[in-house]
């Protein structure tokens, strides 16, 4: 039997409910499959640990996430923290360390999900966005001067390096290669960003010729929101930078239907460390405490870290009783315009896979 040891962080807000439904029904779906077992240890940062101890995380705490298969995290944030704070503390603070450069956020209509755009079927919405994660527009390259003073001077230094664009671009024309439409859309800025976004597009042409069996093209990313509203179905595979791609896959995530649903993974491809699962959707403290939070973007998330672990059948197994839930419309929680609670949808999951046969 396979065993796995995940370390989970739960963060703030609605991540530690959803994390704790997460980890329910991986365990139901580990006693339901029988071939492998998942071994949690729960670790309590966030901004509940930094009002105690001035840190989000202990100064050992990535040695000690070193350990795990992988980690599975909620989300990150507090009104009374400062975002850059909680950001830089937690989540950053294991993701450039750990080197998980690729981002990788799969974007499709569930069944029983209605998206805000008319005459969109779900076929004409299945995306996977690969997002560059280490560097570009989040390198923390800047500073500030002269503080509180008229002339401040804050500056952001977006960083891209020949090897860090090379590596994601091969990432994502793998992925799309492995699609069935063997598709994939270049977004980058380079008419206003004459420097790294134009290095952009020569690295994407350059990987391009080693991949004649994709076809690409590329598009700024302003003309990008357009079309992925107007034209879904043009789209399969998006590569685009730190920024862009956390933007624009937000923005997938709306037109899929909800925050709630949408799944993340952020890959060291190499596997020389840990890879970290998360949902998209954030702490969402107005909603913190009313157990409405919708576990299937954490749940969907675990189908992600399955997948990684090389449990595929179990995987797929969760997959399709995520979709057996999502088809009724009585187990769709508020952001859906439902009125289910976090516990009937994830009793709700449990239910499906003990009683999926396949």
């Amino acid at each position: 039997m396979n065993s796995y040891k995940i370390a989970a962080i739960p963060g703030d807000g609605i991540g530690k409910e959803v994390i704790a439904a997460g980890v329910e029904v991986l365990q139901a779906l580990a006693a339901r499959d029988g071939g492998f077992k998942l071994d949690f240890e729960t670790f309590d940062w966030g901004s509940d640990y930094y009002k105690k101890h001035g840190v989000m995380m202990p100064e050992d705490g990535r040695a000690r996430l070193q350990k795990f298969d992988a980690i599975y995290f909620g989300a990150v944030g507090a009104p009374d923290v400062p975002d850059h704070v909680t950001l830089w503390g937690l989540r950053l603070a294991i993701c450039q360390p750990f080197d998980q450069y690729a981002n990788v956020r799969p974007t499709r209509i569930l069944p029983g999900i209605e998206g805000p755009l008319r005459n969109v079927a779900a076929k004409d919405l299945d995306w996977v966005i690969v997002r560059e994660n280490s560097e570009g527009e989040y390198a923390g390259q800047g500073g500030r001067s002269h503080r509180g003073l008229p002339e401040e001077v804050a500056t952001e230094v977006s960083i891209f390096t020949r090897a860090g664009v090379t590596r994601i671009m091969r990432f994502a024309f793998e992925v799309a290669r492995s699609r069935p439409r063997k598709l994939l859309t270049v977004v980058t800025k380079s008419n206003a960003q004459r420097h790294g976004m134009v290095m952009w597009d020569e690295i994407a042409a350059e990987v391009a010729a080693n991949y004649p069996d994709v076809t690409w093209d590329k598009m700024l990313v302003d003309a990008m929101t357009m079309r992925m509203t107007l034209k879904p179905q043009s789209l399969d595979t998006i590569v685009a930078t730190n920024l862009h791609a956390d933007i624009l896959s937000d923005l997938a995530a709306a037109l899929a239907g909800s925050l709630g649903i949408a799944p993340t993974a952020n890959l060291n491809p190499e596997r020389r460390f840990p890879s970290m699962f998360e949902p998209i959707h954030g702490s969402a403290f107005d909603i913190t405490g009313k157990g409405i939070a919708n576990p299937v973007g954490t749940f969907w998330t675990a189908t992600m870290m399955l997948e990684h672990l090389g449990e595929k059948r179990a995987a797929e197994r969760l997959m399709r009783a995520i979709e057996r839930v999502t088809a009724d419309p009585s187990l769709h929680t508020p952001d859906l315009g439902g009125s289910a609670t976090t516990r009937q949808v994830t009793d709700a999951v449990i239910g499906a896979i003990h009683g999926d046969n396949a």
